[in-house]
This record gives structure tokens, sequence and C-alpha cells, in this order.
């Protein structure tokens, strides 16, 4: 009897060690299970994922809004040019926005509202994400909404350029002489912030789901920059590290929209000065295959 006391004690020690093995493997398992199903979704570039994915979708379905069945289409209307016509206004379309500059000296000069509705309106022709066209332009004016907005900026980018940033980030920057102090916030004529809108509201208050909300509005701000140009305007592109949520406070912005970009609008100062820079040619930037 007593012989078989340790044979037994080594079953039970062996029954132990192999329950506890299977149990460690289901958690183990129930562990991967959510890794495994968000790796089966489609992959989606870092860049273009935003708060509305398939997820969101699926969690609160009951908010949002169905997708529209069809839309009526429209004969396409185009203009042709011939080949010389085609070069030579590419050629000129280049060289204009050739000169463009992102320019931080800017006059206090007032510009006409309609060249900022105008230049607005077509930076509202991008393309979107199945045409939601999730954009916010808030244009500012006021000297005193301005100037708050600059003191919002510079308490934040004073933190930027001092800890958060880092030694690299701030020493690439000072060969432009730039700074978290932003005097064209006060002496632009307009500010034109844009707010990228991460989801939209149907008539019945639904949730619309803006696929690619960010590089749809990005889109946008590319042609805004265009026609600023093609205007005779100028501005620097300006994205306020760690100032968005502030700043969508201050303008009584909803919660689904997020600011992504802001530019200083104006006419250049008569000192005004640019980094002395060049642009890489053709044969880096462009690849034939």
């Amino acid at each position: 009897m007593f012989s078989l006391i340790p044979v037994l004690v080594a079953i039970v020690c062996i029954l132990i060690v192999w329950i506890f093995k299977n149990v460690a493997r289901g958690i183990k398992r129930r562990k991967e299970e959510p890794r495994a199903q968000a790796e089966a979704r489609p992959c989606v570039h870092d860049n273009l994922k935003d708060s509305t994915g398939l997820h969101q979708v699926e969690e609160d379905a009951d908010a949002w809004q169905e997708s529209e069945i069809s839309v009526e289409h429209v004969p396409f209307s185009h203009t042709r040019y011939p080949e010389k016509e085609m070069i030579k206004r590419s050629k000129e379309f280049y060289e204009l926005l050739n000169k463009r500059r992102s320019v931080r000296f800017i006059s206090n000069e007032q510009v006409p509202m309609e060249v900022i509705r105008n230049v607005i309106k077509t930076a509202g022709t991008a393309p979107s994400g199945a045409h939601t066209e999730p954009w916010t332009f808030v244009v500012v004016k006021d000297p005193d909404i301005k100037h708050r907005i600059r003191e919002i900026i510079e308490e934040e980018e004073e933190i930027n350029y001092s800890k958060r940033m880092g030694r690299q980030w701030v020493t690439d920057l000072k060969k432009l002489r730039t700074n978290w102090i932003k005097e064209y916030l006060d002496t632009a004529p307009v500010l034109i912030l844009i707010f990228k809108q991460v989801y939209g509201f149907a008539a019945n208050n639904q949730k619309k789901v803006h696929y690619y909300n960010e590089i749809s509005v990005s889109i946008a701000c590319g042609i805004l920059l265009a026609a600023l140009q093609n205007a005779g305007l100028v501005t620097v592109t300006t994205t306020p590290l760690n100032c968005g949520p502030r700043l969508r406070m201050f303008l009584s912005r909803p919660t689904n929209e997020k600011l992504l970009m802001l530019l200083p609008v104006g006419y250049p100062s008569k000192q005004a000065t640019v980094p002395d820079l060049k642009r890489k040619p053709l044969d880096q930037i462009m690849v034939t295959v």
C-alpha cells in the first residue's frame, strides 16, 4: 500500500500540470482571437486610418445612416485641348505654383471676402471618400478672436519646441528661422482653420460614415493652396501641435470635427523674406515604369 503512494502522488502532479497547461492554452487562445479577427480585416495604411473604422460601425449600427441605394448619373462635360495647348497650360500652371512659398511675413492689408469665398468653394471641389465632403473651413477675421488663437497656439508651441518635438526636429527648423512666436496670426487679415469631420450627420440626425476623411481633407487643402496662389495671396501651412482640442472648443465647433490645418492668408508684407530653398529636380520625384 505504502509503495503505491509515491506513484499516486506522481500521477496527481502530472494531472495538475496537465490541467494548468490546458487552462493557460485556453486563456492564450482567447487573447489571440481579437488579434486574429483584426488581422482578417482589410489592410489599411496608418495614414488612412481614422475613427470611422468598420468596428465602430458594427458596435453602434443603429446610430448610423444606411447608404443611399443609387445616385442619378448625368453626362460628363469635358474640354479637350490640342496637345500644344495642353503643354502650354501645364507649363504655365507649374510656373505659377513653383512661385508658391511659405510666407511668414504677412501684411495686415485687407483682402476681398469674395476672393476668400471663391478659394474655399474651389477647395470644396476636392474628391472625398464616397462623396462625404468631410470638411469645414472656419474663416476668422475678428482681431480679438485671432489674437486669442495666437495665444493658445503660442502657449502650446513653446512647450512643443522646448519639450515635445525633440532636439533633431528643432534643429532641422533652425534654418527656416521659425519658432513658437507666430506674429502672422495677428497681422494676417484672414485665418482659415480647416477641420476634418471624422463623421457626419444625416437630415434625420443619424451618423454618416466619413471614409478616408483625413486624406480627403488633405486633398482639399492642397487645392486651397493652389487657389490662393492663383489669386495672388500668400500663406504658410501650419499644423498647431496639441492645439486642436482647445481651438475646437474656443471656436465652438462640434465634437465630430478635428483641426487639421490653419492657414493665415493675406498679401506679403513689404519686408517679407523666405529661405532660399531649392526643390528636387523631376528625376528625383518621378519614376516611370
